[in-house]
């Protein structure tokens, strides 16, 4: 072998050393005992030793529309599946946020405040507790008389109350016959493979982290009042008068868009049935969590459309919302959009439940089969809302994401499904322009220390600007440039395996690398650390540009696509895209060859959604 040959041999297996070295993603010790374990496996799916916990919850709640009281009576059989001996049993009412007590972000006002919990009755395996639940925050503990052995099973009961807050945020009281009633049962927290017992607590910040489970509850309402829950509804005869019972089951099988029940005839006391209380019984399995509203006045649009075109299998689509909730007219018509082409095109997965209702509130918030929006009075963005709580069905629903830890899992997915679709609804130069405006221009307009910290750093670590731009913006700008690295059809199936490894499990972020690597036949962690281990930023810029070649400085570092924009000395123009994949070699700096022999007289690059703080050195001018 020649010398030279040698030496480009060595020089080749020491850059490829160092490389796979340096593409070693950076893991917790609690992550790393969970694949040493067996529960997590390093192709990306679950383990051959995975498990997680299980809950059969049989829930009956009565709401006081006088009081603003619900009560509630629930058995829970609770399934240990995991190797460990339970000696505690923490308990989550995430409601107790209301408490004077509860750790918040920000101030409140008196109306959000509530005494929170009181329990009347536990019993655990059959032995009563005497435990009241007021001491607690927004997770309790019990200290166990008897253990929970591995692989067994144990019944709890549970008698509850407390009072819907006068100030509605995720929940309460919308006005004063219209509640949203959301975290209203206590539950068991998640007890998993890589952290144990859940206790993190809430704040106004975090969102949640719950175990897949059955539900089979009921919700005992006033005379007049309709109800609206995750779930099937399975008594409509029962709780409706012969002709909006009808008019409910036609509109399962419908593209027709059907007003269930108008102004009028809600006022006029002709919709439910007229006893005291009726009980509207609602049942939803394997699932994440289960909620409802209610109202005496709401107007009730619904219809259906095919969300699984294989099968032809139809979702409902309904809406509730005030005579004044102008924007809630097209909640029907704008649903039955999302649902389709969610299933059809990003994600491209059929949509998994039997419902979607969108009901009129004010906390622009994502539950299992329902999102809570408030009134915007601007159609554009109102519908864009809609988008984003209807995407998070995938992320964090159809798999079991712990938002409280990464909600850079579920936030950023459905910001980047929110902007895909909104190309579709209203035309690239339109979803550009809003995402920019909406989700990158304050994180890339804001020089702060806290801007850049990396996105795997746990959510609830974070506040303010830092928990929003690595929740929101920072990681959907990571998956679109993803996206854009590995082309549609590669990463539409690296996405549907991630999916299918995790539907109804609980990935962590390293699910999702290991996922993509193993699906996508790339080992992509050199794109992984530079995206979520690092403090990069965007920021980029024109280094130098000769006869054949245009140099780009990455000052920023992160591996975004771009185009590179060139007008020749003749007036004609050529626009060269570059993937993520320029910046895989070298992170700092990307030369790109030009083909063309003609004489350069103006360069600029353009990183579209991809904002850049200094946009002075983005172009270069021939002297």
């Amino acid at each position: 072998m020649k010398k030279t040959s040698f030496l480009a041999v060595f020089a080749a297996l020491l850059f490829l050393a160092e490389n796979s070295a340096a593409q070693e993603l950076y893991m917790p010790r609690n992550i790393k005992e969970a694949y040493a374990n067996g529960t997590r496996s390093m192709d990306g799916k679950p383990g051959k030793k995975y498990w997680q916990n299980h809950g059969k919850y049989t829930i009956a709640l009565t709401v006081d529309a006088k009081t603003k009281i619900v009560t509630g009576t629930e058995t829970i059989v609770y399934e240990n599946n995991s190797n460990d001996t339970l000696k505690n049993l923490p308990i989550r009412f995430v409601n107790n946020f209301h408490k004077p007590t509860a750790p918040r972000g920000g101030q409140v006002s008196p109306d959000f405040l509530t005494e929170g919990l009181t329990i009347t009755t536990l019993k655990i395996g059959g032995e009563v507790y005497k435990e009241d639940g007021r001491e607690w925050g927004t997770v309790g503990n019990v200290k166990l008389n008897k253990v929970i052995l591995p692989h067994s099973k144990v019944t709890i009961n549970i008698d509850w109350n407390y009072p819907l807050s006068k100030q509605s945020g995720r929940e309460g009281q919308i006005d004063e016959s219209t509640f949203f009633v959301a975290y209203s049962y206590p539950r068991v927290s998640v007890f998993d493979d890589y952290n144990k017992w859940d206790r993190l607590p809430h704040t106004d910040r975090q969102e949640f982290y719950n175990d897949f489970n059955d539900y089979n509850f009921s919700v005992k309402a006033p005379k007049n009042y309709v109800v609206y829950g995750t779930g099937d509804l399975l008594n409509p005869d029962e709780v409706l008068q012969p002709e909006f019972s009808a008019r409910l089951k036609k509109s399962y099988t419908t593209d027709e868009i059907m007003h269930i029940a108008n102004e009028q005839e809600m006022k006029s006391g002709v919709v439910t049935k007229q006893n005291d209380w009726n009980v509207w019984k609602f049942e939803a399995k394997n699932i994440s969590d289960v909620c409802f509203g209610l109202s005496d006045h709401y107007l009730w649009d619904a219809s259906s459309v095919i969300v699984d075109k294989k099968t032809n299998r139809r979702a409902s689509v309904q809406a509730a919302y005030d005579i004044k909730g102008t924007d809630f007219v097209n909640s029907i018509k704008n649903n039955q959009y999302a649902l389709a082409w969610f299933s059809e095109n990003w994600p491209g997965v059929p949509y998994p439940f039997s419902k979607m209702t969108a009901f009129q509130g004010f906390a622009d918030m994502e539950y299992p089969m329902m999102c809570n929006d408030s009134e915007m009075g601007d159609p554009y963005f109102a519908q864009l809302v809609q988008d984003h709580e209807v995407a998070h069905t995938y992320f964090p629903f159809y798999m079991g994401i712990n938002e409280t830890r990464y909600a850079f899992m579920d936030e950023g997915w459905a910001t980047t499904f929110e902007y895909l679709i909104g190309i579709a609804e209203h035309g690239k130069e339109a979803a550009d322009k809003f995402y920019k405006e909406f989700r990158v221009k304050h994180y890339i307009n804001d020089p702060s220390t806290e801007q850049d910290q990396p996105i795997i750093t746990m959510s609830s670590q974070l506040s303010d600007a830092g928990y929003s731009n690595n929740s929101y913006g920072k990681s959907s700008l990571s998956y679109i440039a993803l996206k854009d690295l590995l082309g549609d059809v590669l990463f539409k199936k690296s996405l549907h395996a991630y999916m299918d490894n995790w539907n109804g499990k609980h990935p962590i972020p390293w699910d999702y690398f290991n996922s993509f690597n193993t699906a996508s036949g790339k080992n992509l962690n050199w794109f992984f650390n530079n995206w979520f281990f690092t403090n990069n930023y965007i920021d980029i810029a024109v280094k130098n540009v000769s006869k054949n070649t245009v140099t780009i400085d990455n000052v920023g570092g992160f591996a975004i696509p771009f185009d590179v924009i060139i007008v020749y000395a003749d007036d004609s123009k050529e626009t060269i895209h570059q993937t993520p994949a320029i910046w895989e070699a070298n992170q700092k700096l990307a030369t790109i060859a030009v083909k063309s022999k003609k004489q350069i007289k103006q360069v600029t690059i353009d990183g579209g959604i991809y904002l850049d703080p200094t946009p002075q050195n983005n172009s270069w001018t021939a002297k």
